[in-house]
């Protein structure tokens, strides 16, 4: 019997590691991985879709409902 992979968090769109977590600032987050810095937008940086932000740390949708594509900016 296999186990089930481990769900460590959202992956960084920079090194793809998943270490991306939120900062004390809504809607920032940091990868401590790399130590890249993202913004939540509320535009897709891919197709233009517009999306509400979720800025809770724990519900926060991180990719488009549209493409798929990252919401996240490098800050």
């Amino acid at each position: 019997m296999t186990e089930p992979a481990l769900n460590l968090g959202p992956e960084c769109p920079h090194c793809h590691e998943p270490w991306l977590r939120p900062t004390a600032v809504p809607g920032h987050y940091r990868c401590v991985y790399c130590l890249q810095r993202y913004e939540l937008v509320s535009v897709c940086p891919n197709c233009g879709e517009h999306s509400t932000i979720v800025r809770m740390s724990t519900t926060a949708i991180v990719a488009c409902n549209n493409c798929h594509g990252s919401m996240l900016v490098p800050v």
